[in-house]
């Protein structure tokens, strides 16, 4: 039962800052905004809450600013893409170079330097139930993912402004017409899916491995536009998705003292197969209509009078 317990608290770990990508990137994606730059995201969030914390001691200043870098980032984008329509293909991808390439540079002077790690915090009764336990022995960062998430399930699933967020990434011409603001929703959506986005790369530098090394991110936000596929955009699907991919990673590592005749480089290879595998099937419209993607996803909207 320890051994079921402790995999099941790696797997949360390492699924929480998949968790915050996911949700970062369901929120930009259900207004109709591509963002493929959320590698770069996380990058930015994790060399910026690491520089910060380090300075000042607080892992609490730290997230603040990586998720204001994040929500800057985000602006920054939605300025490109909605406002200006640029090719979101494009710029996400730009993003990711420019995330990576600045992370380093503003990184290079903390490469390998560490900073306490976030306590783990465990809530009282909760914390002592075998399995459930598991959830409820945790950094404080995962329990604000457990909030963030409850969060945008409500706001997407039952509220009107996630009807209007739905219907602008659906149809922006009719959310327009019907008074609804699609270069707000856009905008907003933007931001606060970057802001989301810096947090998980916040997680890991903070909680997840203390300290910097450049490309520390090692290709999560990519396997996070992929929970959001495999997902349906539903936040629910977006957590288990987040979780199971987080279960291989901790598993990796874990393998050999299970006794499982599997590599653990198979093991660590299996979710950027399936990444790749899932972006060159949604490369296609075909695929994206089967799988429910926002009829507008990735499309820039222009009034009449603007084309």
């Amino acid at each position: 039962m320890e051994t079921v317990d402790a995999l099941l608290q790696a797997t949360i770990r390492a699924g929480t800052p998949l968790l915050y990508a996911a949700l970062g990137e369901l929120v930009t994606e259900k207004s109709g905004v591509l963002n493929l730059g959320v590698e770069g995201f996380m990058l930015m969030g994790a060399v910026s809450g690491f520089i910060v914390t380090n300075i000042t001691g607080s892992a609490f200043m730290g997230i603040c600013v990586a998720a204001f870098v994040g929500f800057t980032m985000g602006t920054l984008y939605a300025f490109l893409t909605v406002e200006f329509a640029l090719n979101q293909v494009v710029t996400g991808l730009a993003f990711v170079l420019g995330g990576t390439g600045l992370s380093g540079f503003l990184g290079k002077g903390y490469i390998g330097k560490t900073i306490s790690q976030v306590p783990v915090w465990t809530v009282p009764v909760l914390g002592k139930i075998p399995v459930i336990r598991a959830f409820f022995t945790q950094d404080w960062l995962v329990y604000f993912s457990y909030l963030l998430f409850l969060l945008v399930w409500l706001v997407v699933k039952k509220t009107r402004i996630g009807m209007e967020l739905s219907a602008v990434g659906e149809n922006p011409r009719s959310a327009d017409s019907a008074g609804i603001s699609v270069y707000r929703y856009r905008f907003l959506a933007s931001a606060l899916g970057g802001a989301l986005m810096a947090l998980g790369g916040a997680h890991i530098s903070l909680a997840y491995a203390p300290m910097w090394v450049e490309n520390m991110t090692a290709g999560r936000g990519w396997i996070a536009l992929v929970i959001v596929i495999f997902a349906f955009w539903d936040p629910l699907r977006a957590l288990f998705g987040a979780y199971l991919f987080g279960g291989v990673s901790a598993l990796q590592y874990r393998v050999q003292t299970l006794n499982i005749g599997v590599s653990p480089y198979i093991l660590g290879m299996l979710p950027y197969l399936v990444t790749i595998g899932v972006m060159i099937f949604f490369s296609s419209e075909r695929a994206r209509r089967l799988l429910g993607a926002p009829s507008s996803l990735g499309k820039p909207y222009l009034r009449e009078g603007e084309k």
